[in-house]
């Protein structure tokens, strides 16, 4: 059996719609919502397609109002975009985005899992759990878990590695990678194996659905930027330097 994990969507239609996987069931980590042009549809899908769901740092920021404690100029991003997505979003989208856990246990294929968004110690905020972390570090944020596979999202880096007999697994982002790969990330489970993978999407649509959305340009150049290159940004891009497709 075959299980599909997602996570971080970000509202990027196109690029969830690329992910043609013939999965048994799906797992999203969260991070549905903000930066992205197509919230509505992307929730509709999940809603519609995952078994298991858990509430994302920006799920929680727009349905609770509250700080997605997103770092550095993405956090004039993430203002901008949920206050656009919170006017998009039906109240029942909403109140099921409130209604999502920031964690969850299941059992598939024989193997135990547990989902979280971030990390086991930080449900939501968390940006700890690296490829590039220490494996005596990555033993203390996982100790107290029991369960075959570890499922974690956040920061948009994939990572599948070990820490006892465990597996911790991090599917990378579908709607908004960083680790310079701009192509939509995810991963399959199969027998127990976790295999990443990625797939190129149609960025140009996602390009023109943020040129729609009436940000400031700056927060649309930021947008643009961080998609076409896949790499995180910490300030906004130079005047005349983003949304180039060639």
């Amino acid at each position: 059996m075959k299980l599909l994990v997602i996570s971080d969507l970000h509202g990027n239609w196109p690029a969830l719609l690329a992910i043609r996987e013939a999965a048994d069931a799906v797992v999203c980590l969260g991070d549905i919502v903000s930066y992205g042009p197509f919230p509505r549809e992307c929730v509709a899908w999940v809603r519609e397609r995952a078994l298991h769901v858990v509430r994302g740092n920006h799920d929680t920021a727009l349905a609770y109002r509250v700080d997605p404690k997103a770092a550095g100029f993405k956090r004039v991003l993430a203002e901008a975009t949920l206050r656009q997505h919170r006017r998009i979003l039906s109240r029942d989208d909403v109140a099921w985005l409130r209604g999502l856990p920031t964690e969850l246990r299941f059992r598939f294929d024989d193997y135990s899992f547990h989902a979280f968004h971030a990390s086991p110690l930080d449900h939501l905020f968390s940006y700890r759990l690296t490829p590039d972390l220490a494996d005596a570090e990555l033993k203390k944020e996982v100790e107290q878990v029991r369960a075959d596979i570890v499922l974690v999202g956040h920061t948009h880096l994939p990572m599948s590695r070990g820490a006892w007999t465990k597996v911790i697994l991090n599917p990378g982002s579908v709607g908004q990678p960083l680790d310079r790969n701009p192509r939509a990330s995810y991963a399959v489970i199969q027998d127990g194996v976790a295999e990443i993978r990625r797939v190129a999407y149609d960025i140009e649509a996602t390009v023109a659905g943020i040129r729609k959305m009436g940000l400031a340009d700056d927060v649309t150049g930021g947008l643009i930027t961080i998609l076409l290159t896949g790499k995180p940004l910490a300030e906004p891009p130079a005047e005349g330097t983003s949304g180039n497709l060639d």
